[in-house]
């Protein structure tokens, strides 16, 4: 299964670890971009946070994006672009 977002992250974020490893145990595919390494990816992150470096921050095929997301609400946004 191909991914269907891209999460961007950093080393030490507690919270972007914790949805990673709900997203492994439930086998939803995904890219991972750590913002520390790439700084375009900065820029995207701060594009959808109001200028922050909030992560994790999930952007979704569809251009949308999601910041410190709920397992329940990236499984409800995967759905909708199912859909």
């Amino acid at each position: 299964m191909s991914s269907s977002f891209t999460m961007y992250t950093t080393p030490w974020c507690g919270y972007c670890h914790r949805l990673k490893s709900q997203l492994d145990r439930e086998g939803i595919a995904y890219d991972i971009v750590d913002i520390e390494q790439d700084p375009s990816a900065a820029e995207v992150v701060e594009s959808a946070n109001n200028g922050n470096q909030t992560v994790p921050t999930l952007v979704y095929a569809d251009g949308t994006a999601q910041t410190n997301p709920s397992l329940a609400q990236v499984k409800e946004k995967l759905a909708a672009l199912v859909g």
